[in-house]
């Protein structure tokens, strides 16, 4: 059983999650979240902890931030888009079991108190911001980094939130880098 409640979009949702772990889950009901849902995710934080396991797209992103910047403290699973796809729809509820575990087994914690040792230039130098392929290289380094896709100002806030370090970043530069020789 998993000590924390993970934070769904919906009941499809709940039920992948149940398909590859014991655990319980609050569903927000998409990204109109109300403030009950907020009340209770907060709740949930302070006696158990909780995981944000959104959709791999702008919906369950947005929603992401939204619950992040309310409720302190969250950690986070993330599925790439691939991993969340099946004929066309984006969804946690199109993930493998086994990739769900995967992506619960590698939980990120937010630590937005602290300071990244990544900064802009770091993320220039690697061409993941004003780069003609930076939007897939971040896609790449984010699975790489297991801190999912985001935007460039996104990709640099996720870099702070998770603690990315200089040496983790190196190491999956150089991964990446293999991949495109």
């Amino acid at each position: 059983m998993i000590k924390e409640v993970i934070v769904v979009e919906g009941k499809d949702d709940t039920t992948a999650i149940r398909r590859a772990v014991e655990a319980e889950t609050i569903e927000t009901g998409g990204s109109a979240i109300n403030e009950d849902v907020y009340r209770r995710i907060e709740l949930a934080q302070q006696k158990r902890g909780i995981i944000i396991f959104t959709d791999p797209d702008h919906a369950g992103e947005r929603l992401r931030r939204l619950i992040t910047a309310r409720v302190p403290g969250c950690k986070h699973a993330f599925l790439s888009q691939e991993e969340a796809t099946k004929k066309g729809d984006i969804g946690i509820e199109n993930a493998s079991p086994e990739t769900i575990r995967k992506a619960l087994a590698a939980v990120k914690t937010d630590y937005t108190q602290e300071q990244s040792q990544i900064d802009w230039e770091d993320l220039m130098e690697a061409g993941l911001i004003v780069h003609p392929q930076a939007s897939q290289n971040r896609m790449e380094m984010g699975k790489l980094l297991g801190i999912g896709y985001a935007n460039g100002k996104q990709f640099y806030k996720r870099c702070q939130m998770f603690q990315i370090t200089k040496e983790q970043f190196a190491d999956a530069l150089a991964r990446l880098r293999q991949t495109e020789n």
